[in-house]
């Protein structure tokens, strides 16, 4: 698929206008794929009204939020590239994430668990206690110039994703038009962090065609369907969340619905309201998700596949996914640690096809 992540949205709401596209169902949020572009396209002219440049960078730390999935495809549209940050980072993790990737805006949340990301940014940048939004000179993060606080609070120095909104009224659509046709597919729109496991993380830069491609492929792999509902708990900053989930249900018109943050409960609360065919997450989750006491009070008959990744899976975890929550299609992720350029995926079918690929426990290629 040779598209911008911009125009494969504007793509669906074409031919999809009426089709769910975000289900938020703790919140009452729902958008149609029109209705979500609208949205997009308002946050991108919101984005270029701020100054944000085709190619500049623009991180966003936050959760599972429905602003992470508008500036995701917000900066699709009007070339930003969006720099994906770890919501368990600290202020050194932080920092030097801001500096090495050279971000001019930020997009934050005000806390996730026991880390208070407003105190932790003020900690890295007491500037931005005392300037006026959008006028940040640090010391410490000389690019750094725009900060946008996810939420109506006001801090001092920040704007507010309401702010955003506001101005987009002083760009028009015509121009954004014009800045999405000046974008192409294989510039870079994304920069994901690596683990740092045998270094510094290292920021690697993604392009539409490598993430709405890779997006594509998981997308078939899985029989992915405009008639799916995808439920998402994994983070939206990895990978898994941002290409494999939302981008994946983009490519076909399937609908995402996102768990703002994993709780093995909320999610199966939401397979059953919402009626998800499709279930992703990690092996740890799916565990909880097993383990929940109440767990055979929920109806799961709806799901039939999914994608359980990021670390090894047991066996004994996948059988039982198969059997107790009904998803006969569940299909693995690997990354081949001599080969970061090969991924392998499988989706046993039944029972009977996961005997014989087991070796030590551990499901295998």
């Amino acid at each position: 698929m040779t598209v911008t992540v911009g125009k494969l949205l504007e793509e669906k709401a074409r031919l999809h206008p009426d089709q769910e596209a975000v289900v938020y169902a703790d919140r009452g949020l729902r958008m149609t794929y029109k209705q979500f572009d609208d949205y997009c396209r308002l946050v991108a002219r919101g984005l270029m009204r701020l100054g944000i440049e085709k190619g500049e960078n623009v991180a966003i730390w936050a959760t599972n939020v429905p602003e992470w999935i508008a500036c995701q495809f917000a900066t699709g549209k009007m070339g930003a590239v969006l720099v994906t940050v770890n919501t368990n980072y600290r202020a050194a993790e932080l920092e030097y994430l801001l500096k090495q990737s050279d971000s001019t805006t930020l997009f934050l949340i005000e806390r996730y668990r026991d880390s208070s990301y407003v105190d932790i940014l003020y900690e890295i940048v007491p500037e931005l206690r005392t300037c006026e939004p959008g006028k940040l000179q640090s010391k410490r993060l000389p690019k750094l110039k725009n900060v946008v606080f996810i939420g109506e609070k006001r801090y001092p120095g920040m704007f507010t994703w309401n702010d955003i909104l506001a101005m987009a009224h002083d760009v028009t659509e015509e121009q954004l038009d014009e800045r999405m046709n000046s974008l192409d597919p294989h510039d870079v729109i994304n920069m994901q962090y690596t683990s740092g496991t045998t270094g510094f993380p290292k920021g690697v830069m993604l392009t539409h065609y490598n993430i709405v491609n890779n997006a594509h492929q998981v997308a078939q792999c899985m029989n992915l369907t405009k008639n799916d509902r995808l439920c998402i708990p994994v983070p939206f900053f990895h990978c898994f969340g941002c290409v494999m989930s939302t981008l994946a249900c983009a490519t076909v018109g399937a609908t995402m619905v996102p768990v703002q943050e994993f709780n093995p409960k909320q999610v199966l609360q939401t397979v059953q309201a919402e009626r998800c065919t499709a279930l992703h997450g990690v092996p740890t989750m799916f565990i909880a998700e097993l383990n929940e006491p109440d767990f055979e009070k929920y109806d799961l008959s709806t799901l039939r596949k999914g994608i359980m990744a990021g670390s090894p899976c047991p066996i004994e975890v996948m059988k039982a996914v198969i059997e107790k929550m009904g998803i006969k299609e569940i299909t693995t992720h690997i990354s081949h640690p001599l080969d970061e350029n090969r991924e392998d995926f499988f989706v046993p079918m039944s029972n009977e096809s996961l005997t014989h690929k087991e070796r030590k426990g551990v499901f295998h290629l």
